[in-house]
């Protein structure tokens, strides 16, 4: 995901955009809510981290404007305040979420993962997943490619879905185990790989273009660029 992260203090930016890149994230900092409207506008950004108290216009006025300005990503609102009366002015102003600092970094992840499912939206019309000439049907749980069928597992399915969200994004091997087993492989295991080779076979070897490939050191990615 491409993260803006709206933060005046320059620690605490810099301490999100660290753990963020780390957890496979592409981020983008601005330091006041008028700089984070304007890059929330520019920028292809699939989730904002806005903090309330910001010099000049204020999270809550910078939730409200990147509303206004026809942004529907995912904001989630990071704050020292509080109280119901402040989460629902956030809530009100078109935010998804409000997360009270101070705040464990991994109960950020969750939280991220959490709007990032509910923010997805099919690329393609009735629930169809459409990259190259490969096409994911959500609702019938089928995947073709030159029109012919490919016979998937339940998690080769989820895999697939998961690369095909993220077209042509590198996709680090931690976060693809996060989001499609819910569990962090930080051990030896060989299971990501185990499932890419399997569904390497499934949607690349009778066809052409390959799509998709392995980035040694970073991860993988679904694209029609090697």
């Amino acid at each position: 995901m491409q993260i803006l992260v709206v933060e005046d203090e320059p620690k605490v930016a810099a301490f999100l955009k660290q753990g963020l890149e780390e957890s496979g994230h592409e981020v983008l900092c601005a330091s006041d809510g008028i700089d984070g409207r304007r890059l929330a506008k520019e920028k292809a950004v699939d989730l904002v981290l806005l903090d309330v108290m910001l010099p000049g216009l204020n999270g809550v006025d910078t939730c409200r404007a990147i509303r206004h300005d026809g942004g529907r990503m995912p904001i989630l609102m990071l704050t020292a305040l509080g109280t119901t009366d402040d989460k629902v002015a956030g809530l009100d102003a078109g935010a998804d979420d409000y997360l009270v600092k101070p705040f464990e970094f991994q109960e950020l992840l969750a939280r991220i993962r959490s709007l990032s499912r509910r923010g997805q939206a099919p690329q393609g019309t009735e629930g169809v997943l459409i990259y190259a000439d490969l096409h994911l049907d959500l609702m019938k749980k089928e995947a073709t490619r030159h029109g012919q069928r490919i016979l998937l597992t339940a998690k080769e399915f989820t895999l697939l879905e998961f690369f095909m969200r993220n077209p042509d994004r590198v996709l680090p091997r931690t976060l693809i185990s996060e989001r499609v087993w819910d569990i962090d492989f930080h051990t030896g295991t060989n299971v990501v790989e185990a499932y890419i080779k399997l569904l390497r076979k499934k949607v690349d070897r009778d066809f052409e273009p390959k799509l998709i490939h392995n980035r040694v050191g970073l991860g993988y990615i679904l694209t029609e660029h090697p």
